[in-house]
């Protein structure tokens, strides 16, 4: 059989997206001028960014993909930026005791950051130890992979837009892309300007609060920082003790910003055509909600009680109304749909409420949020077709369609979320058992809830985990073939596993 996908298309066009990552470059370099710090680092990985995307650029002067090359681009993409996205990091650490100075720590590093997973192996987290540009950098690799490094090809160059709805389904994440104006461009566009308004919006309550005195060490530095991981779902922080470093009040103010980022970007579209109603019917959102709002109440209920033990970090729970409310709303909203930022060290709650918090994480946002994990959607066509199936099984000659919202689900669509729910779940698995041997061949000390949770961690683009890859841990401590693991499973994860595994069959290379 022959080979019939023309991949010199998409490593050219995978070359424009490398090109233009050199534009991102310029924000860390303007910061490292201000602070006079790693200047000569980003002139550097700018000038390498912009050789390596024009050497790749001119593989092919015209390139029109066809479908199976518009998901060889998407992976390549992704895979792309990460690596070059690491060479900040690995020139600031050439030389230097900082962990990042080893490859596979810094590829590590960048792709968590990308895919908004927010696990990290920097250890020790602090402009002390790294430089305000270099964490900046840090901070703007997720909000660059939130919304979606192909979604913002397609809104800004022609010649991605051609084959600008291949591409979004392709990266999106979701089960199917919802286009909201006739031209696919239009619709990225739309996406990226809902994305930046919320951003913007986020970064002036936090000056707000700021100024007005109720957040003293929060500044414009962290403002942004903070602005450029929340909306994306990443949980980067430029401060060890992440949000848990603010006030109550900007705990608080991040909490409905985490939420936003965990609901379908397009249903923002249907408030700007002041079509209300629809946007409270979705049957997604509503569940989305609902989820939230019941595991909160039950975290809630064990905090308040005193179920899961006084916290080292973020005060006691115990009969404190407020601060038991804040800490399981906070902690929910942010796991649930990967966020990742953490107010406290739950790892200290108790078995309950880390049972609890290990189901948030695998219920994930929602479809065309920048949230992580399986989705709403998927479990709601889930459950649904398990219950038909229930139906069907005592009236075998019943015609009876799966419903979501009014609309009859396709069967293409029921079989294509079954058979990413047990791929997803079935990697997971076999993950969680290779972290483990893997752990166990160097002599790591690892439970087995440390082992899933990491392999949730990393697939499900969460970030934080339990036990020692608690929200102030790290995974530094994992020999580098774990780390690779791990990296493979955050650049599937963000690309929801099928892109990447189809590249892995014959059939796709093959006519």
């Amino acid at each position: 059989m022959s080979v019939r996908i023309d991949w010199r298309q998409s490593v050219a066009l995978t070359g424009t997206v490398i090109k233009y990552l050199a534009v991102a470059m310029l924000v860390p370099l303007a910061i490292s001028l201000v602070y006079g710090e790693d200047t000569v680092v980003f002139l550097l990985s700018l000038g390498i960014t912009v050789v390596v995307g024009i050497g790749l650029e001119r593989l092919d002067d015209n390139p029109e993909l066809g479908a199976r090359e518009a998901l060889l681009l998407v992976a390549l993409a992704w895979g792309s930026v990460a690596v070059i996205g690491a060479v900040p990091y690995l020139i600031a650490g050439y030389g230097t005791e900082s962990t990042l100075r080893y490859p596979v720590n810094a590829l590590f590093e960048s792709m968590s950051g990308f895919t908004t997973t927010g696990a990290t192996v920097l250890g020790e987290i602090s402009t002390d130890r790294h430089s305000h540009a270099l964490l900046m950098w840090r901070q703007l690799t997720q909000w660059l992979g939130g919304m979606g490094i192909i979604v913002l090809m397609v809104a800004i160059l022609p010649e991605a837009a051609v084959n600008g709805a291949q591409l979004i389904e392709s990266e999106a994440p979701g089960p199917e892309l919802q286009k909201l104006t006739p031209k696919i461009a239009e619709t990225a566009r739309l996406l990226w300007l809902f994305y930046l308004g919320f951003t913007i919006l986020y970064v002036c309550i936090l000056l707000a609060l700021h100024y007005a005195g109720v957040a003293p060490n929060m500044g414009v530095y962290n403002a942004v920082a903070h602005g450029f991981t929340t909306l994306p779902t990443g949980g980067f922080s430029p401060e060890a003790d992440s949000i848990a470093a603010f006030s109550p009040a900007v705990q608080w103010a991040v909490i409905p910003f985490m939420l936003v980022a965990g609901m379908n970007f397009g249903l923002f579209y249907l408030l700007v055509q002041d079509d209300y109603a629809e946007f409270l019917q979705d049957r997604e959102l509503q569940a989305y909600l609902g989820a939230n709002a019941g595991v909160i109440l039950i975290v809630w209920g064990l905090l308040f009680t005193g179920s899961a033990p006084v916290l080292e970090l973020g005060g006691a729970t115990e009969g404190v109304l407020e601060n038991s409310l804040r800490q399981a709303t906070f902690q929910i909203a942010s796991l649930l749909n990967s966020t990742g930022y953490a107010t406290s060290d739950f790892v200290q709650w108790g078995t309950t409420a880390q049972g609890l918090l290990l189901f948030a994480m695998f219920i994930g946002g929602s479809a065309g949020s920048t949230g992580g994990g399986v989705k709403v959607v998927r479990w709601l066509v889930v459950i649904k077709g398990i219950r038909r199936q229930l139906f069907t099984t005592a009236h075998p000659n019943a015609v009876k369609p799966v419903r979501l919202g009014g609309y009859v689900v396709g069967e293409d669509v029921i079989r294509a979320i079954y058979g990413f729910t047990m791929l997803y779940l079935l990697t997971f698995g076999v993950s969680t058992a290779l972290i483990m041997l893997d752990a166990s061949r160097v002599g790591l000390e690892i439970t087995t809830l440390e082992a899933i949770s990491a392999s949730l961690a990393t697939i499900g683009n969460i970030g934080p985990g339990f036990g020692f890859l608690g929200p102030f841990g790290s995974y530094l401590d994992f020999p580098a073939t774990s780390k690779l693991l791990m990296i493979f499973l955050m650049w599937i994860g963000r690309l929801e596993i099928i892109p990447v595994f189809v590249m892995f069959t014959g059939a796709f290379w093959n006519e």
